[in-house]
């Protein structure tokens, strides 16, 4: 075993089917993206595997679905005590393995709990209503039920930046209504998942209902396309990879949560500009800028633009950047130097194009520095596309329409931000804005884990957040009664 910060993590892991973990097949290694020191070493599965998984997932339905909502309730909060016991040891992983601030990785925890804790509540409240039926003469004396049941068995795809939480809004929505699911987490980062599912399995959840399964992505892409078992596929990540596996999973449904590039609008009238540079600098440079919600383009009214800009700038070389490890850092490493490497080009093509560069800028190896630029526009990648790194694009507007025009003209539509007092604006951005939240007095980045939280466009399809995801997993079924004896008998 290798100990980090008086925490105990094993050298490997295998990949976990019907309860047993398995160390056989591809030996993959972990590394930490801020010095690459080695984590230890993860198990890949095989197609045939991952065929033993569905069999069991299959087989393991009927126990799952025929649990009492105290029982899944009951192992909910079971994950969720278990969580709260090794909250230091669950953070540290994150923070080992995914590169992020340890302070980040600590809330990340807090939010695990949080989604296990909504998801015990969620697994005694999923009903149904008494439906009217007798509207016309014939249909009298009859009425019906409408419930929601489990879908079946449902593969679960994560990705790196949250590999805890993320996990949890898969695995303890799909307990909550009585799912199988078959995990599939990230090659970064899959020890934090392999923690989570033996917690899960510990807490008496059937073990023939879950597998932890490190699958190479064409073996994934083959299970989404061929396995007629699998009745649903929940995937968080790119875009390009979400609607590639949609369109391989033919009859399936499918729930993605994918990219997007949110912008946070900053009216004239918000009072505070130092809060509100506050405001973009957590959301825009937090976890290194790598979370699908984090700001990356901001519209700033002409009439503040520069005192904004001045107030962001200063907050800006005050952050910590470093070690993930020390509590005083605000920004980590990104997950891999070629990503590092990526977005130092994009910043570098923006630069070339016209762009001002107003802060960072700089690469050190899988470190990049807060960077914020202006002048920037379409096509600059920096400007069209999800950067996923610590970069911000802050633009001046002189009319409000103008700002929502330039919000729109992206194909992402995750979420928004709006600093503004005035309820007309409010009401405008509602109506006109084409993502799938819009936060008012915060950045887009903020979040609840018990709120519908998807977006349009290229951005996916469905909702997750505990209640709305056990929808996407279950399946309306109507029981109509008839009970007495139609006229004329």
């Amino acid at each position: 075993m290798q100990r980090n910060n008086g925490n105990i993590l094993p050298d490997e892991i295998g990949w976990i089917v019907r309860g047993q973990e398995r160390r056989e097949g591809t030996r993959l290694e972990m590394r930490a993206p801020f010095d690459q020191s080695r984590i230890g070493h993860c198990w890949q599965a095989s197609w045939s595997d991952a065929q033993e998984a569905v069999e069991a997932a299959t087989a393991g339905f009927a126990r799952s679905s025929a649990l009492g909502s105290w029982e899944r309730q009951n192992i909910l909060n079971a994950v969720a005590g278990r969580l709260q016991s090794e909250h230091e040891r669950f953070a540290q992983t994150i923070m080992r393995e995914a590169g992020k601030p340890i302070t980040a990785a600590r809330a990340e925890v807090d939010r695990a709990i949080l989604t296990f804790r909504v998801a015990a509540e969620e697994a005694t409240r999923i009903g149904g209503e008494v439906l009217p039926l007798d509207l016309i003469p014939s249909a009298a004396g009859r009425w019906g039920i409408s419930r929601r049941f489990p879908s079946g068995p449902v593969l679960a795809i994560t990705p790196f930046n949250f590999p805890l939480n993320l996990v949890a809004h898969k695995l303890a929505p799909a307990i909550a209504c009585g799912c199988p699911v078959i995990l599939k987490p990230a090659p970064q980062t899959p020890l934090s998942s392999w923690l989570l599912v033996r917690a899960i399995l510990e807490a008496g959840w059937p073990t023939d209902a879950l597998a932890f399964l490190p699958l190479s992505n064409e073996d994934t892409a083959r299970l989404v396309a061929e396995d007629d078992r699998i009745r649903v596929v929940s995937f968080t990540g790119s875009e390009r990879v979400g609607w590639e596996l949609k369109a391989l999973a033919k009859k399936k449904r499918v729930l993605l949560e994918l990219g997007g590039n949110a912008a946070l609008i900053v009216a004239g009238d918000w009072p505070d500009l130092e809060g509100a540079a506050q405001c973009a600098v957590k959301g825009g440079f937090g976890y290194a800028g790598q979370s699908c919600i984090s700001v990356q383009r901001i519209y700033v009214q002409q009439s503040i633009f520069q005192p904004f800009c001045d107030a962001l700038l200063r907050r800006v070389e005050r952050l910590h950047v470093g070690d993930p490890a020390l509590e005083e850092t605000d920004v980590g490493p990104l997950i891999r130097e070629s990503d590092a490497k990526r977005v130092e080009q994009w910043i570098e093509e923006a630069i070339d194009s016209g762009a001002t560069l107003l802060a960072g800028g700089k690469r050190n190896g899988s470190m990049v520095r807060p960077t914020v630029l202006t002048g920037t526009y379409s096509p600059m990648q920096v400007r069209d596309e999800e950067i996923f790194g610590p970069v911000i694009a802050v633009e001046p507007y002189e009319h409000f329409g103008d700002s929502i025009a330039a919000v729109n003209a992206s194909r992402y539509g995750l979420q928004a931000g709006l600093l503004t007092r005035d309820a007309g604006l409010i009401q405008q951005a509602y109506g006109a804005l084409e993502v799938g939240a819009l936060i008012v007095g915060d950045a887009p980045t903020w979040r609840l884990d018990s709120m519908p939280y998807g977006g349009v466009k290229d951005s996916g399809e469905g909702r997750e957040g505990v209640r709305y995801a056990i929808e996407e997993m279950t399946e309306r079924r109507l029981l109509v009664m008839a009970l007495q004896a139609s006229p004329g008998r």
